[in-house]
């Protein structure tokens, strides 16, 4: 596989688009039209360089000369600018939409929250209705719903995000759908990794998902493995509180921040929050208390000063990798099969240009990385058995 690196550093391709009215899709709410930005957006970088690209300079809302969208979007539950998982895949979607002049909407289910798989569904439909050729769906709630639209819309592309191998009826994989997930796990590692050797001795996480949201639970499993290896490196001993249950719905609320603020309030000193908009109520806990934060999925350093750094996946150029498959008759390398990325695709990381740490090196992360790549440091994936079964002696792992 080539490195996510290549998509990229791609050059940038200048286009414009005439402007007509959009129309909303039945059963769905979706964005309203208007003119794209006139200009590329200013400091195209890499995430891998630990430079900015202006995601926010590309409009989210575009206007079509026929009324048809050919990528389109459904959004996971919460919100498009959910600063976490709906971000960074919608951001990757339109960077690549915009640099090769295709044009782009995004869709989001009925119900909001309380998305049923039927919303789902009619998202995905109204898609390939307003004339998508491929069709991106974040988040593993698309599986039931996607798994239908597949099976019916059989021109159309699916890109199943944090999703697996759908199958029709006979059990043989719907050759129209691309399934991409992360190894979390590593990123989750890094975190902890570098939490510990900058000296924090109190850690969180608090995941969303109740439990039930593979990532999240890889995240969190990861981050404990890499706390356990920096301490028992340090020849100390660290706390964590450990909520991998909480948060079902992913949202901020009254509740997860009393808790989070209880922690800090006995001496948690930094937590690893994970679970979309639920980062919101761990910011404004640590904000209270003088606590630290570690961001996830992308970097979100400028959502909140309490920010030291976070467990990115590289979600926007894995989107954008997999829409270079669809555009250059390579879809055969990624339809009905499983595709993992991880640090051997440049796909996890610390975004180090961002990071508030002092004791813990650029050097010494790098390091770290190049090994975790070559496979010298390696990060059980297996969340469900490692926890209940593997005995941390350097974490007090307090599960809640």
């Amino acid at each position: 596989m080539k490195k996510l690196i290549a998509i990229m550093t791609a050059a940038v391709i200048l286009f414009s688009f005439a402007a007509c009215t959009g129309e909303k899709a039945p059963e769905a709410t979706t964005n309203t039209s208007a003119s794209p930005t006139d200009s590329l957006p200013e400091n195209e970088t890499t995430e891998s360089t630990n430079q900015q690209y202006d995601y926010d300079a590309i409009n989210d809302n575009i206007s079509s000369p026929d009324g048809k969208y050919e990528i389109a979007f459904v959004t996971d539950v919460g919100q498009l600018k959910d600063k976490s998982f709906n971000q960074g895949t919608w951001e990757g979607l339109k960077k690549y939409a915009y640099e090769n002049g295709k044009t782009y909407k995004y869709y989001q289910p009925a119900g909001g929250d309380s998305a049923t798989d039927e919303d789902r569904y009619d998202a995905m439909k109204a898609a390939a209705d307003a004339g998508a050729r491929v069709v991106v769906c974040a988040g593993f709630l698309q599986g039931t719903a996607l798994k239908r639209a597949a099976s019916e819309l059989t021109d159309t592309k699916f890109i199943f995000i944090d999703g697996w191998v759908l199958e029709d009826e006979d059990g043989k994989p719907l050759e129209n759908v691309a399934a991409i997930d992360y190894n979390e796990e590593q990123s989750g590692y890094l975190a902890g990794y570098a939490a510990v050797m900058e000296g924090y001795k109190k850690l969180g996480f608090s995941g969303g998902g109740g439990g039930t949201n593979a990532a999240c639970c890889r995240f969190g499993y990861g981050y404990v493995q890499g706390a356990q290896d920096a301490a028992e490196e340090k020849d100390i001993t660290v706390d964590m509180n450990f909520s991998w249950e909480y948060g079902s719905s992913f949202g901020a609320s009254a509740e997860l921040q009393t808790m989070i603020n209880g922690w800090y309030a006995k001496g948690t000193q930094v937590v690893f929050v994970c679970g979309g908009a639920m980062c919101q109520s761990v910011f404004a806990a640590a904000s209270a208390n003088e606590g630290a934060v570690i961001g996830v999925d992308i970097d979100q350093s400028g959502e909140s000063d309490t920010v030291i750094t976070s467990a990115t996946k590289g979600i926007r150029e894995s989107v954008e990798y997999v829409l270079e498959k669809v555009y250059s008759d390579s879809w055969d390398d990624i339809g009905g099969v499983q595709t993992t990325l991880g640090a051997k695709d440049d796909a996890v990381s610390l975004p180090t240009a961002t990071w508030k740490m002092e004791n813990f090196t650029v050097e010494d992360y790098e390091t770290l990385l190049r090994d975790m790549k070559n496979g010298e440091v390696e990060v059980d994936r297996d969340y469900e058995k490692g926890l209940k079964n593997e005995s941390f002696p350097n974490v007090n792992l307090n599960i809640i």
